[in-house]
Parts: structure tokens; C-alpha cells; sequence
């Protein structure tokens, strides 16, 4: 068998997310399916990265699979291209060896969030920005976004912190968390060594309600050291939010 590792970027606007589910048309479903035509299989196989939400956005989500011939990456990725929706691209092909796991050969990982902050929210970003229309002191804010930096336990902004991977461990070491001006908003970009479910949609919401006056400078770090969602703000939309790149 040989196996292959994929580098696949969608617009997630119309899909359930990354993940198969019954009740929703996913990413991973639609690519399982075009792969399948060529290869001439009922079904193939495709493990990512990981999961990503409901209208998240994906620039390199990786993911790999295995075959028992050779695959020419041109004709493969042109053929299966043209099976995709125009919203999802096979970007690359490469076959790697059999130790390779999309998931557990992971280093980590770099998100983006995008946030509009003019008043008026430009309609031809409005699928890839959040609008939040407040003054912000950017000092200020990325003050109180580097006391997240570093090795913590996250469990305060995790979804189903009882479930999966939070269950077990739930400390995670978030490399930088940098804060960027970009036309009409704000970039954040994270990169940690792993994710907890909606991690970065929850810090950045948090970080929102800290704009907004919700939270002081001081109350970040307790936040951080209570474990409790429930001190921490609601989830940032999700149409902001990009996987950029997975480490390996």
C-alpha cells in the first residue's frame, strides 16, 4: 500500500464542518467521494488533521490516505478537482511514508481570525470576517492576549471539556498569540502545539468581550486559572476563523 498525504483548502460556508456526520454535508465526506471515482474503490478512507466547525475556513488543512498503486499527482489532483464543488481544492499530492498520520504526526498548528472592526462591515468579506464595531486600544489588547502564551491548562475555554482529548488532558502550550492590523479589523494568529474543541474561537471571543469592557487586564489570567467555560466569553463566529498551516 502506499500512502499520501493531502493539503486541502475549502471555503467552509455551506458544510457541517471537516467531519463526517449524519446530519449535515461535510468536507471530509464530499473529498472521500471524489477520491473514490478515479481510484475506481466503493469507498476510500480520509483522515485530517482534525476537525474544523460549521463555517470555518481551511487554507492548508492536511490529510492522508492510502492506495495500492502508484498515483501520478497531476492527473489525480485534475481529476479529482473536477468532482469537487468549487468551494473545496486539493491543493497538493504526496506520497509519504507509512508512518505518517495526518492527526498523530502533528507538531501543531496556526489559525487565523479575522475581525472587522469599521463601522460598517464590507459585504463582499462578510463570509470571512466577524463584525464587532468598537474603538480598541491595541496595546492593551495584546497585553492581556499574552498572558495566554505559554503552557497552560485551557480547560476554561474548551467546549466539551469532558469529552475527547480535553477529558485527559486539557494543557496545551500556545506558542504566540499575535495581534495584527490588517484593512478595516484585526488579524489574531495562534499557533500551539494542539487545540482543544473551539479553543481559538473562545479565546477570541473572550478577547472580544475584553474590547468591549466585559473584562479587565486582571481578569484574564483568573479566567485562565478558574478551568470554568462558564467564566469565559461566548465563541467568536466561526465564519472568521482560518486553519492556515499544520506542523509537522
Amino acid at each position: 500500500m502506499h500512502r499520501y498525504k493531502l493539503i486541502i483548502t475549502y471555503e467552509g460556508t455551506s458544510y457541517s464542518g471537516w467531519q463526517v456526520q449524519p446530519n449535515g454535508l461535510s468536507i471530509q465526506e464530499l473529498v472521500q467521494k471524489a477520491i473514490a471515482t478515479p481510484l475506481r474503490r466503493p469507498h476510500v478512507d480520509v483522515t485530517g488533521s482534525g476537525r474544523t466547525d460549521a463555517g470555518v475556513h481551511a487554507l492548508g488543512q492536511v490529510a492522508h490516505f492510502s492506495h495500492d498503486e502508484p498515483l501520478e499527482s497531476f492527473r489525480f489532483l485534475r481529476s479529482v478537482n473536477s468532482l469537487l464543488p468549487p468551494d473545496i481544492r486539493l491543493l497538493s499530492l504526496e506520497e509519504v511514508p507509512h508512518s505518517f498520520h495526518a492527526r498523530y504526526s502533528a507538531l501543531g498548528k496556526i489559525y487565523h481570525y479575522h475581525l472587522c472592526t469599521a463601522p460598517i462591515l464590507d459585504p463582499f468579506v462578510r463570509l470571512f470576517r466577524a463584525h464587532f464595531c468598537y474603538p480598541v486600544d491595541l496595546p492593551a489588547l495584546r497585553r492581556a492576549a499574552s498572558c495566554f502564551v505559554g503552557d497552560h491548562d485551557f480547560k476554561a475555554f474548551a467546549n466539551e471539556a469532558c469529552r475527547g482529548s480535553a477529558s485527559r488532558d486539557s494543557v496545551r502550550i500556545l506558542k504566540r498569540l499575535d495581534i495584527f492590523e490588517e484593512p478595516g479589523g484585526l488579524r489574531f494568529e495562534f499557533e500551539a502545539d494542539g487545540f482543544l474543541y473551539q479553543m481559538v474561537r473562545n479565546l477570541t471571543g473572550t478577547l472580544i468581550d475584553f474590547i468591549a469592557g466585559k473584562y479587565s487586564e486582571n481578569d484574564l489570567p483568573a479566567i485562565l486559572a478558574s478551568q470554568d467555560r462558564r467564566q469565559a466569553g461566548r465563541a467568536a463566529p466561526s465564519q472568521g476563523l482560518f486553519l492556515v498551516k499544520v506542523i509537522y
